[in-house]
């Protein structure tokens, strides 16, 4: 059974990486992870490339932590 080129969502893609939606959905938009727009404008993800992602043969690099408003003004 090839799934390959099976679209994911990114509710789905989120729970293969244990991070909220809105965290892939911003690493797409930074361009980490390609993704592929529906005719409805929503996002979709290639299975083939979100587990290649996922046995460390892509990189998604780490997000810069936010600053805690503690810093220089």
């Amino acid at each position: 059974m090839d799934t390959g080129d099976r679209l994911l969502t990114p509710g789905e893609v989120a729970a293969l990486f244990r991070v909220d939606p809105k965290t892939v959905t911003r690493w797409a938009a930074a361009g980490r992870i390609g993704s592929i727009r529906t005719p409805g404008g929503h996002r979709r993800f290639r299975e083939s490339e979100v587990r290649a992602l996922l046995e460390g043969e892509g990189m998604i690099e780490p997000e810069e932590p936010r600053g805690n408003g503690n810093g220089p003004s």
